[in-house]
């Protein structure tokens, strides 16, 4: 086995577009570039590749292995990007091949996310995911490393010791930021309970990243999220409390933009911020109308949703950059029931906010639970406690207890069921109900697919 010095980093790059006929959906070349210009490469060249089934060694042949070395050495390129993802032997492989640093997919949007990163929490997660790709990629990286290359005289020596230094120094870090990230999902699980409790609602900002979250976002709270015309411009979750209405307070929670073939590590690793979306009262799907491929970037968006368990919560489809259109005009459209389902907006022109905040009050008007329950006289308290909420649409009174059918907001009673549970045992026509599944328990399914 050859082994090498790691290249030093460089900006100057080589794009390799690798087009897999057996996958359905080819990563788009255009987005590729996005990519590589969003992490600051300068891009010298490009070469494009079809291959029918990646190549165990080099995942490209031999052959355009080759070609590629031969652009890189006439650009003086320092930096090949790969649109795929490497294992780590065929990144090492082609490094040794191109004299050059190699960075595939993961790689390249982890690199976008260090530069994102603004909180404390993001920061977390984006190390923990890099040191996760890095754990891979230790294997024979370094030639000052002492190796038992075999058992001629002056070539014996104590192993790769080096190697497992770093291991258990990389363990032992990935451990320690697991346990810093866990006290900070605590702390946001704190918050979100504290508004549930309050019974006020949270709308989670989702869609296809660069389809302009954070301007909308911005646009509806008055706030000051960083926005570009770039992908991943925000990586951190942020959470603005608006009084839409004096009988309507929402808290809007601007999250990270989706990506096609979203980085199975990185969805891990985001966990706070995906709770965020999988705890929200309604989804604000936030769609680039201008795109030509915004029919696939929806797709790609509630696969994502699917994925993480999030697909069947209530969502509201925000068609934005209307602007950008010859035809592009405000409204609502609603579905059979009279329901919105989609407002075309322009956060940058401010368009069709006021319609998008009449839709957010219609969708979020709060829902009431309607039930009948008997309350013995035993239990005066409970009766009390519910002529207090205001909720007794009737009552009948006889000598064993109350016949009551009431009628309160869905938080409100799912408030009272917690601090009261023997309240549940006197519902006479609960239907059941089924308990969400745990954002730990989506996690482990994903895994098992993958």
């Amino acid at each position: 086995m050859e082994f090498f010095e790691r290249h030093k980093g460089g900006e100057r790059a080589v794009l390799l577009h690798v087009e897999q006929r057996a996958v359905d959906s080819n990563e788009d070349l255009s987005e590729f570039r996005e990519l590589a210009h969003s992490a600051g490469a300068e891009v010298l060249a490009e070469s494009t590749v079809n291959r029918q089934t990646p190549d165990p060694r080099l995942f490209i042949g031999k052959g355009k292995a080759e070609e590629l070395a031969e652009m890189v050495a006439a650009h003086e390129a320092e930096l090949v990007i790969v649109n795929a993802q490497l294992s780590p032997s065929q990144e090492r492989n082609l490094e040794a091949l191109v004299k050059c640093r190699v960075l595939d997919r993961t790689g390249l949007i982890l690199d976008i996310f260090a530069q994102r990163a603004r909180s404390h929490e993001g920061k977390l997660q984006v190390e923990l995911a890099q040191l996760n790709h890095l754990s891979t990629r230790l294997v024979r990286g370094w030639t000052h490393l002492e190796r038992q290359r075999g058992g001629s005289i002056g070539l014996r020596g104590p192993g790769e010791t080096q190697l497992e230094m770093d291991r258990r120094l990389l363990g032992g870090r990935i451990k320690q930021l697991k346990e810093r990230i866990a006290r900070v999902r605590r702390q946001r699980a704190e918050g979100r309970k504290g508004r549930q409790q309050s019974d006020v609602p949270t709308v989670a900002l989702v869609g296809y990243t660069n389809a302009g979250k954070s301007t909308l976002f911005n646009a509806l709270t008055v706030a000051e999220s960083f926005a570009a015309n770039q992908l991943f411009a925000t990586l951190d979750t942020t959470l603005r409390r608006v009084e839409m209405t004096p009988q309507l307070t929402v808290v809007f929670a601007d999250t990270v933009g989706f990506i096609r073939h979203l980085p199975h590590e990185l969805v891990s690793a985001f966990r706070s911020t995906l709770e965020e979306t999988l705890e929200a009262d309604l989804l604000l799907h936030v769609v680039d109308a201008a795109s030509p491929e915004r029919d696939r970037q929806i797709e790609d968006v509630e696969a994502v949703l699917e994925e993480i368990g999030a697909g069947k919560l209530p969502m509201l489809t925000v068609m934005n950059k209307i602007d950008r259109l010859d035809d592009g005009a405000v409204r609502i459209d609603r579905d059979a029931t009279d329901a919105p389902t989609r407002v075309w907006v322009s956060a940058k022109e401010s368009l069709g906010l006021d319609e998008l905040r009449e839709a957010l009050g219609e969708r979020l008007e709060p829902s009431t639970v309607n039930r009948r329950l008997f309350i013995p006289m035993a239990d005066g308290r409970l009766y009390a406690m519910l002529q207090g909420e205001g909720g007794v649409i009737s009552e009948e009174v006889d000598e064993s207890g109350w016949h009551l059918e009431i009628g309160l907001p869905v938080a409100r009673w799912g408030q009272m069921l917690k601090k009261e549970p023997g309240l549940a045992d006197m519902v006479l026509d609960a239907p059941p109900q089924a308990e969400p599944e745990p954002f730990e328990q989506v996690l482990a399914e994903r895994d098992e697919r993958h």
